[in-house]
């Protein structure tokens, strides 16, 4: 019995793991601006909350919190000098160019 527990490896967790470690990678890689960081770290939970209190506020108080939460982000790709994530399969399908990631020499400090 003891044989059979330990053959067993987890695929759904293990793959779940692999595909999270990886989206962190392309996210820090996008965010690489300490403004853009920092801003993120400000607008993704306003933008959040804003979603909640649809539900429990008035209508115009979560769409207020949700806008200003992307203005944040916004603001800060434009900053950093890339394309917001939501608008590059947008961007992409409509044959326009787009700007995932800044390319910056290896080792050097993002521009502040």
């Amino acid at each position: 019995m003891s044989d059979a527990r330990q053959g067993y490896s987890f695929p759904i967790a293990r793959r779940a793991w692999r595909f999270a470690r990886k989206a962190r990678a392309n996210w820090l890689e996008r965010h690489q601006h300490p403004f853009n960081f920092a801003i993120h770290m400000f607008g993704i939970p306003l933008a959040f909350a804003g979603l909640v209190c649809l539900f429990f506020l008035p209508w115009y108080w979560g769409i207020g919190m949700f806008v200003l939460g992307y203005l944040f982000q916004y603001v800060g790709h434009r900053v950093e000098g890339n394309d917001v994530g939501e608008l590059i399969p947008i961007k992409r399908a409509l044959g326009l160019p787009v700007v995932a990631v800044v390319p910056r020499p290896s080792g050097s400090p993002p521009a502040a």
